[in-house]
C-alpha cells in the first residue's frame, strides 16, 4: 500500500494541509485552519497546518501526531493501515471515516496501492 494512504484510508496526496506544507503556502494554511476550526469547533491556527503525511516521516498536524484515535490505535496494534486489522469492519473508530468516504474504504481494502 502506498505510504501516502493514511491509517484511516484517506489519501494524504489530496490533503490541503500536506499541499500547504509541500508548497509552503501560507494562504492555503489560513484557509485550512479556518475550515478545520469551523468543522471541529476548536481553534486551529495556520501555524498548526504542517504535515508530510500520516504514515510518512516528518512533521504532522498536532491532531494527526498525537490526538487522532485512528492513528494511535493502528500504531499500538502495529498495523500498516486499518485495512490490516481484523476488526476493521465493525470498528467504530475508523467507522467515522469509512462510513462517509467510499474512497477511504476502497483504499483500505486495496492491496495494490
Amino acid at each position: 500500500m502506498k505510504k501516502l494512504i493514511a491509517y484511516c484510508g484517506l489519501d494524504c496526496e489530496k490533503c490541503d494541509a500536506r499541499m500547504a506544507t509541500l508548497n509552503n503556502d501560507n494562504s492555503l494554511r489560513e484557509k485550512v485552519a479556518k475550515l478545520w476550526s469551523e468543522m471541529n469547533g476548536v481553534k486551529i491556527t495556520p501555524e498548526m497546518i504542517n504535515c508530510d503525511g500520516c504514515r510518512m516521516d516528518g512533521v504532522k498536524t498536532p491532531f494527526c501526531n498525537s490526538l487522532c484515535p485512528i492513528r494511535q490505535c493502528a500504531l499500538s496494534k502495529g498495523c500498516e493501515t486499518c485495512g490490516d486489522c481484523s476488526a476493521m469492519n465493525g470498528c467504530q473508530t475508523v467507522g467515522m471515516i469509512i462510513s462517509n468516504n467510499a474512497e477511504a474504504l476502497s483504499n483500505l481494502k486495496s492491496k495494490d496501492l
